[in-house]
């Protein structure tokens, strides 16, 4: 184990310590491989599963994970038909068995920042769904919420504005605007500073840079 490896799983395990403390289940894996093989047993046969737009879930694994899996029952938007099938997806996700998300950053003292355009992830997030699994990277790790809100902001807006083709400032200039654009994907800021349902919540910290 390198230094950059040794590193990371101190500081993750700071993070899940004080996410405990925060009445949010923590866990560390040090491939995508365990993180998927996690996530998966944290669902219990027979579920509804639903997720956000998290490109950290399709990195590792889990979108392919969970699509073989015959026993659970799967509200994925992106196989719906029409813009009322997804937006009727969107309201099943509240009652879903477990609800995925990513996280957009994460304090090291365990509060989650997270910026949405529609407001459905974050909507899930704060209500709904009996479990919320939030599976990121080392990467989301901030040393406080202003600097979680810069790293939203000008890491992880942008390039999403890029990848769904909004036109916004960020995705001209690389740098936060500020927009009130008709395209603008920061319209929901949240921050997760505690859990009033135990454990609901639990977040899973993956060894290296994943997702934006």
């Amino acid at each position: 184990m390198d230094a950059v490896q040794m590193h990371q799983e101190i500081l993750a395990k700071t993070v899940i310590k004080n996410l405990e403390k925060r009445h949010m289940q923590g866990y560390y894996c040090k491939t995508k491989e365990e993180a998927v093989k996690l996530a998966s047993s944290l669902i219990k046969e027979g579920s509804s599963v639903s997720w956000g737009g998290t490109m950290t879930m399709k990195e590792i694994g889990l979108t392919e994970e969970l699509n073989n899996r015959s026993d659970l029952t799967l509200l994925d938007r992106s196989k719906a038909g029409s813009q009322d099938e997804v937006e009727k997806i969107y309201r099943q996700a509240f009652s879903a068995d477990t609800y995925i998300m990513s996280t957009n950053a994460i304090t090291v003292d365990g509060q989650l920042l997270n910026i949405d355009g529609t407001g459905n992830r974050v909507a899930a997030l704060i209500f709904g769904p009996k479990q919320v699994l939030v599976i990121a990277g080392m990467n989301k790790i901030c040393k406080d919420l202003e600097e979680a809100m810069s790293r939203v902001r000008n890491i992880a807006s942008p390039p999403n504005c890029i990848r769904l083709g909004k036109k916004t400032p960020c995705s001209a200039t690389g740098v936060c605007g500020d927009c009130l654009s008709p395209d603008c994907i920061c319209n929901q800021i949240v921050t997760t500073r505690n859990s009033r349902n135990p454990d609901r919540i639990k977040v899973i910290l993956v060894e290296g840079s994943w997702g934006y």
